[in-house]
């Protein structure tokens, strides 16, 4: 039988503590709870004043009585005493002159914003939740300082050798010069030596092409890349050119998830699963001869007939979907889809679809990176089938391979 976990704060106390007072209402608006968090920081600034007041550096300063200050905190707001000294030289650490909001309530607003919420939303969900009245430029300034830390991860070092990187896009509204514009934010999702998954950044562009990619491929050398086994991309024009540009031993190929979704767009719901089965028969032969020919069947089959278009697509992107069959089972498993991707794409366009439209690059920029970070952070093991695809990359790129696990 599991013996019972002693609590930190004991009965006697607690009974001490509720004594002459309704237990219903601690959990209310200047209740029990708020009463102690007040007057322990009450207490911590009142010790962190006699240590001030102990250095050499104050000496013959003495206090000063108190202030009146009312912070923010992630419960409500809390009117608090805070001691003054005669040279007015005491900052304490746990609440500094200027701050007005206590410790935690930020992290909350920010954590609403990642989920997708507006400034005004959350401005309505405080009032609604804790009572409190803040204004939408301070929910603004809160997920602002959100900025400097994308500005930090986007330049961050990176890993020498990525086995695999899957360059993804979104489309986003985002407003611009007094117009909703629709601009693609582009995401670097790179695959470590060891299977575990990194996002490389992130990348809103308006017009997209060759000068755009040549500079994100740059970006990444400049920050340690020095070499990408594999590049899986969406297809989009002029993109291989600049990764080889860069990367020169760099094999591109095109995503056969987007060339699948881009394809089944011409049917309808009806017409998809059969579509998909006969596509099947493409991407799933042995070599690329045996592809080809099952591409050149399914184009004066029933399907191909049915909807030419479809048969266009994968011609046009033919020479970035051969490398594709040049790689054993395992490794074609990696590169046709991850789970991650595919749950990162989701989270995105989740927390796109609740904003509807951002007011700025910037705007879009912090969400983004908001769901990015909170991704990141769940993603502890790599995907079960690296076990067996890292020895098929060990001996496909031999010494480049190796400098990955290095």
């Amino acid at each position: 039988m599991a013996r019972r976990k002693e609590p930190v704060i004991s009965d006697s106390i607690l009974d001490q503590l509720l004594a002459g007072s309704d237990a219903k209402t601690a959990f209310e608006s200047n209740g029990l709870l708020d009463q102690l968090k007040k007057a322990l920081a009450e207490r911590a600034l009142n010790a962190e004043m006699d240590h001030h007041l102990s250095g050499e550096a104050t000496a013959g300063n003495s206090r000063n009585g108190y202030g009146r200050k009312t912070v923010l905190t992630d419960s409500g707001s809390l009117e608090l005493s805070i001691p003054r000294d005669r040279q007015s030289s005491f900052d304490p650490q746990l609440l500094a002159k200027y701050q007005r909001r206590f410790p935690g309530f930020d992290e909350k607003i920010v954590s609403m914003y990642a989920r997708g919420m507006s400034t005004r939303e959350i401005v309505g969900h405080i009032q609604e939740l804790y009572g409190i009245d803040v204004s939408p430029d301070l929910i603004s300034a809160v997920t602002d300082a959100v900025l400097d830390e994308v500005a930090t991860w986007q330049a961050r070092p990176l890993e020498p050798v990525y086995p695999l990187v899957f360059f993804d896009a979104l489309r986003v509204k985002i407003r611009d010069e007094g117009h909703v514009r629709n601009k693609a934010v582009h995401i670097a999702l790179g695959v470590r030596g060891d299977g575990t998954k990194e996002i490389l950044g992130l990348w809103i562009e308006t017009n997209e092409g060759a000068k755009f990619w040549l500079r994100v491929m740059n970006e990444l050398k400049n920050r340690g890349v020095e070499d990408i086994l594999i590049a899986v991309v969406d297809g989009l024009k002029g993109f291989p050119e600049a990764i080889n540009a860069v990367f020169a031993e760099t094999t591109v190929q095109t995503c056969i998830v987007h060339l699948l979704r881009n394809s089944l767009d011409f049917a309808s719901w009806k017409d998809r699963k059969d579509l998909a089965r006969e596509l099947k028969s493409i991407y799933g032969a042995i070599d690329d001869k045996a592809a080809e020919t099952a591409l050149t069947t399914f184009e004066g089959g029933f399907w191909g007939r049915k909807f030419p278009a479809v048969a266009q697509i994968w011609r046009r992107a033919w020479q970035e979907v051969i490398p594709f069959f040049a790689f054993p089972k395992d490794v074609r498993r990696i590169i046709y889809t991850t789970n991650a991707i595919e749950a990162l794409n989701s989270k995105l366009r989740r927390a796109v679809r609740a904003r509807g439209h951002f007011p700025s690059d910037d705007a879009a920029t912090k969400l983004l990176y908001l769901v990015l970070n909170s991704s990141e952070k769940e993603w502890k093991m790599p995907p079960r089938e690296w076990a067996m695809a890292k020895s098929q990359f060990s001996i496909l790129f031999a010494d480049r391979f190796q400098a990955a696990r290095a």
